[in-house]
């Protein structure tokens, strides 16, 4: 539709005669208003005058009132995103027309207009802020006025109830972050307070309440009441409370604290009565309720007025809302899917009132336990004897699942409180494992549940833990679905407690089997962290399944893909439940990683999944497809010719749209270069060589992009350098060039590291030639300079500001030391003592590092190898002191934890470094990719090209060393101990390794 048809058209929805009014409105409802009207403003900017543009402003305003709410719902829209674009610049005279308006006949369409205002600045703090503070000023006086009257109104019809729902939202809008300056008026405040307490309080009206549950729930004066609620939490829980609060707003807390926080409690109080007595309060009401509850627990003040009604509260109110109800069973029997799906989504979580009642139960017995665990537990105790005493035709089964609910609830307090932690074990035994066969689907269901909330009991009879096993495994095959699922979810507990295997092992193909079929009925992600978990235990032993499981996963990740993509709504646990099922993959290569030959077999399966999801359809599960091939290129054999076609769709996807996903893109990179460099080297078609020049010099030369968005960039120059030497020569002057233009305007330290690195890699490469091109392009005092700069560089605890990782030291080391045999017209004596200098001082940084890596291992786990026996460890001691070097500021020593973390690490992602150069514990060294240079000793590389100077040109050895001051040359006599000691190290690992293979 062009432009003049849809301004007939609008124009004729403002025509008096109602026949022309309502043609127009039905063009308008099927061409889809929204739509247009996002296209007209938005998509066709360029062909729109700026004088059309407010003419469509000023003219989509008068539209708001008249038009069917079905209308005005789509108009909203295109007002949000008119506001989000040109508010307050382009569009000064808004906030007029809305003032101007809540004052005459428009006072709804102001309102409306004025809650998408509002709403541009609900999430916005600090500056950016700003307008809203203006909008409050010139608006809430008159909104006050507007629901002053409002609340005066007798027999308010349904039109008020929407007019006061809209003033809540501005409200809610408007103090979601930070209370206005207006509010700290007490006078004004209370005002506001008065009128939503008096709503609070005040029946909703009986006459129009629809009938039929979720009409009703959505009914305006319910909503009225949600809203009211919502933002007395709100005040409540972020500004009301004390220790949340700057000096600045101890005042108001306080006072809020004073005047408000116990009439909202009383309210709410009175409020839950109403279902005490069977009376109707929506879900979301009850649920925000419970929150304000639940916050009062903690506060002495509002913990002793709820006192007195405590226990009407928790026996009458809140235990019935755990229990299973009609609801619950009308769900089970009609549509045990979506009863599936309600149970284990988190957002149905921050609904529902049986969710905010169990944790309630929790805050109570973890902040007021004392006087209150005993007496919930007796009374769960006393439905339990009930219900064990009652004829089975009258038992009490909806009251047992509360009871077995709570008591699941309260797992972990329970485990930790004498005298309740003694007998879990015979609570179990008791009154949870019997209701593995009740009649009854939910209490099978609860048992389960409950018994993997305990599965890791120290059960004192090890029959009664291989029963609940054995149990919840039955329970995988129930006839009723929900049953199924949580038997699936407990199992996940029994894994993960199971102290001997052999109690699973030989039943493993059947739950493999059980699961499939579950994965077919059902697209949950929590099935998939059970299916991890048991590839996870049983490791190598999943060997014999990993095809079948790869196989089966992957049907199950295109049925989720497929179902995901059918949802309009976006919400389908589908997409949560692929990701699942990637990751549960990437949990079988890693289990069979010392089985390289499944991972040919495997490859054609998930072959499909890697060519579709590495391109734009594969988004939302990028990384987890990068880490599949990450796996897929390490330990197979070799790297196929299927998996190489793979590469540009990786280099396209980082030319277009993932550029937040290079550090994850850098590692199947870097295994194509590493573990297939012939390839790489050789094939023209493509030319993989020169398709990574593109990308690289493509980031690195984008000043758009900021320092930490192009770190793996040089990373990957590295990885050339180290893996081809002597094969790239042609290749060394373009990434130099485009190195050293980057670092010329690079800011953050580490990415200057990873830069000047690569010019330590391109000496290591070839020394001459490096330094020839750095000559040539007239950089080589710049780059020299700015080196021995960062090198000396110190922080004010006398720790190395850059470089701080061991690999960094480490390429550093061989970089400076390659320089050493170049001749004396290449490197003068003067600039050979520097490098001989700094290169000392880095071995001896390095040997210290290393040191204190392998020493904090070795306090964290006895087996592991000390990086020294104790009589080295004493010459390294010695060393140290003959060297001059104290021990490093504990910011090192501390950050090093962050090694161990990264080196137990499922997963090939290098660890984000952390380069906030203002603070002392930013040290991370980062695990690194294998590379040709971890076989490279950097001492017995320095002392090897010292003995092979001293030889070659002894006059250029002797005055290097004669100029050295005797503190240089302690140095040098200590790492060439080190070295022959490294030597020694180096050949027993290498005959231990080659005996371990032999056997």
């Amino acid at each position: 539709m062009d432009l003049p048809s849809l301004a007939l058209i609008l124009q004729g929805a403002l025509s008096p005669n109602p026949s022309e009014r309502k043609a127009a409105e039905e063009s308008l409802n099927q061409a889809f208003i929204y739509k247009l009207m996002f296209y007209v403003i938005i998509g066709e900017q360029s062909k729109i005058s700026p004088s059309d543009k407010e003419v469509m402003r000023q003219n989509i305003l008068n539209f708001v009132a008249q038009v069917p709410p079905l209308l005005r719902v789509q108009l909203g829209e295109c007002l949000k995103t008119i506001i989000h674009a040109d508010y307050p610049e382009q569009w000064p005279t808004l906030l007029h027309w809305v003032k101007h308006n809540l004052q005459d006949q428009q006072v709804y369409g102001s309102l409306f207009v004025l809650r998408i205002l509002s709403r541009k600045y609900e999430f916005k703090s600090d500056e950016e802020r700003t307008p809203v503070h203006h909008i409050v000023e010139e608006t809430f006086p008159h909104l006050l006025n507007i629901f002053n009257r409002l609340v005066q109104i007798s027999n308010p019809s349904i039109e008020v109830a929407d007019l006061i729902k809209l003033i809540c939202k501005i409200f809610w809008s408007s103090i979601y972050l930070e209370i206005p300056k207006l509010l700290f008026d007490s006078t004004v405040f209370n005002a506001w307070m008065v009128l939503f307490l008096n709503v609070l309080e005040r029946p909703v009206p009986l006459e129009g309440q629809p009938a039929d549950p979720d009409l009703r729930k959505s009914w305006g004066w319910w909503k009225v009441k949600k809203w009211t609620v919502h933002i007395l939490n709100r005040l409540y829980t972020r500004f009301g409370d004390l220790k949340l609060q700057n000096p600045d707003n101890k005042a108001f807390a306080q006072m809020f604290q004073k005047n408000y926080a116990g009439k909202i409690l009383e309210c709410h109080l009175n409020l839950l009565n109403v279902i005490r007595v069977g009376g109707y309060l929506p879900d979301r009401v009850i649920n925000l309720i419970l929150q304000y509850l639940s916050n009062s627990i903690s506060k002495s003040n509002m913990y002793s007025q709820l006192q007195p009604r405590l226990d009407v509260v928790l026996f009458e109110i809140i235990f019935p809302l755990m229990c299973f109800s009609d609801n619950d069973q009308k769900l089970w029997d009609e549509d045990p899917h979506e009863y599936v799906r309600k149970g284990y989504d988190i957002i149905e979580d921050l609904y529902s009132p049986r969710t905010a009642a169990m944790d309630f139960v929790s805050e109570l017995v973890r902040r007021r336990g004392k006087e209150n665990l005993q007496k919930f537990i007796l009374f769960i105790v006393e439905i339990f004897k009930r219900y064990d005493e009652t004829p089975m035709e009258y038992k009490p089964y909806r009251q047992k699942d509360g009871a077995l609910l709570a008591i699941g609830a309260l797992c972990d307090k329970l485990k930790q409180t004498d005298p309740y932690k003694s007998e879990l074990e015979r609570m179990l035994v008791q009154h949870v494992f019997p209701e593995f066969s009740s009649p009854m689907g939910h209490l099978r269901a609860k048992a389960a549940w409950v018994s993997g909330q305990y599965a890791h009991v120290n059960f004192s009879d090890p029959s009664n833990f291989r029963k609940a096993l054995h149990s919840v495994v039955a329970g995988m095959r129930d006839p009723e679905l929900p049953v199924r699922i949580d038997s699936v979810f407990a199992l996940r507990s029994f894994v993960e407690a199971c102290k001997d295997l052999g109690e699973i092992r030989p039943i493993l193909p059947q739950l493999l089997d059980e699961f499939f079929k579950l994965m077919n009925e059902v697209e949950n992600e929590d099935l998939v962290f059970t299916l991890e978990t048991i590839v996870d235990k049983f490791g190598e032993e999943m060997a014999p399944y990993a095809l079948g499981l790869c196989q089966n996963l992957a049907a199950a990740f295109w049925k989720c893909m497929n179902t995901a993509e059918a949802d309009e709504e976006g919400d389908d646990p589908g997409a949560l439940a692929a990701v699942g099922c990637l990751r549960a993959i990437s949990t079988i290569l890693e289990s069979v990683s010392r089985l390289p030959h499944l991972f040919v077999l495997i490859e054609p399966t998930l072959l499909p999944i890697m060519r579709r999801m590495l391109t734009t359809d594969g988004q939302e599960v990028f990384e987890e497809v990068l880490e599949i091939v990450s796996y897929m290129t390490f330990f197979s054999p070799t790297i196929s010719m299927d998996m190489w076609s793979l590469w540009p769709l990786m280099m396209e996807a980082l030319a277009d749209w993932a550029i937040d996903f290079f550090p994850n893109i850098l590692v199947p990179l870097d295994n194509y270069i590493s573990r297939s460099t012939v390839h790489f080297l050789t094939c023209k078609e493509p030319d993989y060589q020169q398709s990574l020049w593109k990308m690289i010099s493509s980031i690195m030369s984008d000043k758009n992009l900021e320092d930490g968005d192009i770190e793996p960039a040089p990373k990957l120059i590295q990885v050339v350098f180290q893996n081809c030497r002597g094969q790239v020569d042609h290749w060394v002057e373009p990434y130099i060039r485009i190195t050293v233009e980057r670092l010329r305007r690079s800011e953050k330290p580490y990415l200057k590291c990873l830069l000047m690195e690569v010019v330590a890699d391109a000496l290591y490469y070839n020394a001459s030639f490096a330094l020839n091109v750095l000559q040539k392009l007239n950089i080589a005092t710049e780059v020299f300079n700015l080196w021995f700069q960062m090198l000396e560089q110190t922080k004010k605890s006398g720790v190395r500001a850059n470089f701080k990782r061991e690999h960094d030291k480490k390429v550093c080391c061989l970089g400076l030391t390659s320089l050493i045999p170049l001749p004396a017209d290449q490197l003068p004596g003067e600039a050979l003592e520097r490098v001989f200098k700094s290169t000392l001082d880095l071995l001896v940084a390095y040997k210290d590092q290393v040191a204190e890596a392998a020493k904090e291992e070795a306090e964290d786990d006895d087996d592991m190898d000390n990086f020294q026996s104790d009589d080295e460890e004493e010459e390294g001691d010695e060393f140290d002191k003959q060297m001059g070097v104290d021990d490093e500021d504990g910011d090192e020593a501390d950050s090093l934890k962050l090694q161990k973390l990264a080196a137990r690490a499922k997963s090939f992602r290098l660890t984000e470094s952390d380069d906030d150069d203002e603070t002392d514990d930013d040290f991370s060294d980062d695990e690194e990719l294998q590379s040709p240079i971890d076989d490279v000793d950097p001492f017995v590389f320095f002392v090897d090209i010292i003995k092979a100077l001293q030889a070659s040109d002894p006059l250029r050895f002797q005055n290097l060393t004669q100029t050295l001051d005797f503190r240089y040359q302690a140095l040098a006599n200590g790492v060439a101990q080190h070295a022959e000691q490294r030597r020694v190290e180096i050949e027993k690992q290498k005959m231990e390794k080659a005996a371990s293979a032999a056997s």
